[in-house]
């Protein structure tokens, strides 16, 4: 690539990471700390060697085609990469980068204090509390699940839900089942803390008191956690989902929240975030979280750091190391 890179980053990162990205090329850093829109999109393709964007930049369509020619790498600040269309990608010679195992405990430290959470009803009592509405302690009083001893199920046992499976196992005494989209090595599952896998997603549900999903977004897992699912869930059972908002029906969610079959839920994704269905505020049962499952100051870090790796590999003429496609 002749000359020093022109790389664009489109929301504002730590600043230590920042820093050391100047190193790699002429960079711009947009202003704004809002998700890109489909404009501005189209108009960087033909301006930039590399974009790194994040999981909440929606990339349109015609993004693809104006990148030929120019564009030549798309470094994404996060595991997941549904928002990136990879045949789109592929088909105009764009290469596609993410940054798996940094994020790994921090989600799965999330998804366990969203299940402790939504259990306990830390919230509501946290909520009661604030307001200035306790009474004091009585032996009826905001009644929760109890953790200790129960069975999680788990939907998608990659870094992140073996690593849940440990925490909920050693920590909690938890047994744990779970569905995974291969089959995983024993010893793998053994050491997550003798984790057992279903043939299915509703075996699971029918199986266990919590269900925390840690599956990939996407076109395959859209609707996943749909009413059917959620039927077969033993009546009282808790979801906790980290994984993306696209993989729960959110109107199955609330009808079966409504009918009470449901126990409640901890949810730090959501279909169409930022925006929140309306819906959401009026279950009390309800643990509700900002998108939060990387958020500390390490593993941000860590994210951006692992992104530069894979751009200055990239720009070196190399393979990058978390090479999407």
């Amino acid at each position: 690539m002749a000359g020093r890179a022109k790389i664009l980053v489109t929301r504002a990162w730590p600043e230590a990471v920042e820093a050391r990205l100047t190193e790699l090329g002429a960079v711009t850093f947009r202003a704004p700390d809002t998700p890109m829109s489909a404009a501005e999109f189209i108009d960087a393709a033909g301006r930039y060697d590399a974009i790194l964007p994040t999981v909440s930049d929606v990339i349109p369509p015609e993004f693809y085609p104006a990148a030929k020619g120019r564009l030549r790498l798309l470094a994404s600040y996060g595991v997941g990469y549904n928002h990136i269309d990879i045949t789109a990608a592929r088909e105009n010679g764009i290469t596609v980068t993410n940054t798996p195992g940094v994020l790994t405990d921090c989600t799965a430290d999330l998804a366990m204090g969203l299940l402790l959470a939504a259990a306990r009803r830390i919230g509501e009592g946290e909520r009661e509390t604030r307001a200035g509405h306790w009474a004091g302690w009585r032996p009826t009083h905001m009644i929760g699940r109890k953790v200790s001893g129960a069975t999680l199920g788990i939907v998608g046992f990659g870094r992140i839900g073996q690593a849940m499976s440990r925490r909920a196992h050693y920590g909690f005494g938890m047994e744990v089942v779970f569905q995974n989209r291969s089959t995983v090595d024993p010893e793998v599952a053994r050491a997550a803390g003798n984790a057992r896998q279903l043939a299915s997603v509703i075996e699971v549900a029918k199986a266990c008191d919590f269900l925390s999903l840690h599956c990939p977004g996407g076109a395959e897992t859209a609707g996943l956690i749909g009413a059917e699912v959620l039927a077969a869930m033993k009546p009282g059972a808790i979801l906790v989902n980290t994984a993306r908002g696209d993989v729960v029906d959110e109107d199955a969610l609330f009808a079966a929240l409504e009918r009470g079959h449901l126990g409640g839920a901890g949810l730090d994704v959501y279909r169409g975030e930022p925006a929140l269905d309306p819906r959401f505020l009026d279950h009390d049962s309800l643990v509700l979280a900002p998108h939060l499952g990387s958020a500390t100051e390490e593993t941000r870090a860590a994210m951006g750091h692992r992104a530069i790796d894979n751009l200055a590999a990239f720009l070196a003429g190399a393979i990058p190391p978390d090479r999407v496609v």
